[in-house]
């Protein structure tokens, strides 16, 4: 719900914040007093129309906030409206599209009155709204249809060109072809070779270096010599005995690697043709990588694909067959749900209307008929809520009432037989051109619809009335007054509560808010109203 709202700068409001709550709030002043302003600054947060001449006069812009709670959620919406210019949408602080706010008001608000902002004047509002009161179950169609569009999918993927599957299926073959004569099965073949390449290109090079070594160690004049002359000279000298020691075992360490050096020599052959056949399977495999993937993993997931293509190429016609009558089925599906869904949909129509119906008697529009159409062809998604208000007249669609008291009280009619709605619902103008037991019907059946909140908690409902009859059975009132400051008109909105609400309805009774006889009479409607909803 809307729980606070800022306005700076807007009509007659220069500076104003108020505070709101759950349940039923009337907004109640005099004419001219800037009651409209505040139904125009929650339309402006929720994305309606911004006209530069709504912005104060001196004032380089207008700007409207407001704080919306529901559950842990809360969003705050904001709109500058300059005096020239386009006008800023902002959520939670930040900016955004001016449709960013009309989505959130979707869900946050809905304005009943003669505002474009009326959720239940959208076709597709009316349509949802039929179905939820009739109970309907989309999840058949939903699923029927999407079962449709996966065959759909299925048969595209197929192909529908039978020489374009032709050449489709030709190259790949020559692809499988070439794969399946590679033979790549290993990932890592790759690695594999490139470690072998270097190992035999380096056989020549690596002998030459052993003999090398091994003379160095060996030959005439080598270390082998140079160590047998050292050790021939400390052997048997007690001082230099650990020398000695250490002597022998470079000497003995020094003919084993020798040894081995020789080996080694001796054990590499060079092998040119492996080296060749390496090279070119190499070759092959930066080729394989090149056309089909960018590692050998990808080459051998890119044949795994092209096979179970080809298969579907080859099987075209009867997977073809096979997908066609699943669509066939599937489709029969769809019209069977289709055909519950409009069944469904033109049973609670009547239902719905003759429901609404039964309240406009009660809101002062007696002769009013309230009619449900819905499109003759399955489900029968052309809904339509046409109203005739008076004898005589053929129904019209909502968005053609030229009244706007008319229309603010349908929408109440229709609110209170749907369970759904926006947490913030606002009224304006519901209460034009009636009195007496009228305006004490619509104040009753505003209440009513403010207590049929969620989970038994209150729904909030803003009312803009001129009549007590109506302010009486709110659960609070905020009095609009304008005063004169600095010369200049000002709108200021405060809650009024016990004394000051008898004097604010003896006021809107006799214009007098201290005639004793419309503070009895004020204090009369304010006990029928709390009698009436058993408080």
């Amino acid at each position: 719900m809307l729980t606070e709202l800022a306005i700076r700068d807007l009509g007659v409001i220069a500076d104003l914040r108020v505070t709101l709550d759950a349940g039923m709030t009337a907004v109640t002043g005099e004419t001219g007093a800037g009651k409209t302003m505040l139904v125009e600054a929650i339309e402006l947060l929720v994305g309606g129309r911004a006209d530069g001449m709504i912005v104060r006069s001196g004032a380089a812009e207008a700007w409207v906030e407001g704080r919306f709670v529901v559950g842990d959620e809360e969003v705050v919406l904001a709109r500058a409206v300059p005096a020239t210019g386009r006008s800023r949408a902002y959520v939670d602080g930040r900016m955004a599209p001016v449709a960013a706010l009309a989505e959130a008001g979707a869900r946050l608000v809905d304005m009943h009155g003669q505002h474009a902002h009326q959720s239940l004047l959208a076709p597709a509002a009316q349509r949802a709204a039929l179905d939820e009161f009739a109970g309907v179950d989309h999840a058949p169609l939903v699923g029927a249809r999407r079962r449709v569009r996966e065959i759909a999918a299925g048969l595209d993927a197929l192909g529908g060109d039978d020489r374009a599957r032709t050449r489709e299926a030709e190259l790949l073959r020559f692809q499988l072809s070439e794969l399946e004569a590679a033979g790549v099965c290993d990932p890592q073949e790759d690695a594999a070779l490139e470690a072998e390449e270097d190992r035999l290109a380096d056989v020549a090079a690596a002998r030459e270096a052993a003999v090398a070594a091994t003379q160095a160690l060996a030959g005439d004049d080598g270390w082998s010599d140079a160590l047998g002359a050292a050790l021939a000279a400390v052997a048997h000298r007690p001082a230099l005995a650990a020398l000695e020691v250490r002597l022998r075992t470079l000497t003995a360490e020094a003919a084993d690697v020798a040894a081995e050096l020789r080996a080694a020599a001796e054990g590499m052959d060079e092998d040119p043709e492996r080296l060749a056949a390496v090279r070119e399977r190499r070759r092959l495999l930066r080729e394989l990588r090149r056309k089909y993937g960018d590692s050998l993993a990808d080459v051998i997931t890119y044949a795994v694909e092209a096979r179970a293509r080809l298969d579907d190429l080859e099987h075209h016609a009867a997977r073809a067959a096979a997908l066609e009558a699943e669509r066939t089925a599937a489709e029969a599906d769809v019209a069977r749900a289709e055909a519950v869904v409009g069944t469904m949909r033109r049973k609670a129509a009547p239902r719905l209307g003759e429901a609404a119906q039964a309240h406009l008697r009660e809101l002062a529009l007696p002769h009013a008929r309230l009619t449900v159409s819905v499109g003759d062809a399955d489900p029968g998604d052309d809904v339509a809520f046409l109203l005739a208000a008076n004898p005589g007249e053929g129904p019209l669609p909502l968005t053609k009432v030229a009244s706007g008291g008319e229309l603010a009280r349908t929408m109440l009619a229709l609110r209170l037989v749907l369970d759904q709605a926006p947490p913030t619902l606002v009224f304006d103008e519901v209460d034009a051109g009636i009195g007496g037991e009228a305006a004490l019907a619509v104040g009753r059946r505003l209440a009513a619809l403010a207590a049929a909140g969620d989970r038994g908690g209150l729904r909030q409902v803003l009312v803009v009335t001129h009549l007590p009859q109506v302010a009486a059975f709110a659960d609070n009132q905020l009095a609009v007054r304008k005063v004169e400051r600095d010369g200049r008109a000002v709108a200021e909105a405060a809650a009024v509560e016990g004394d000051e609400r008898v004097a604010e309805l003896s006021r809107m009774l006799s214009g007098h808010p201290r005639s004793t006889a419309a503070r009895g009479h004020a204090e009369e409607l304010l006990a029928v109203a709390a009698r009436d909803r058993g408080r």
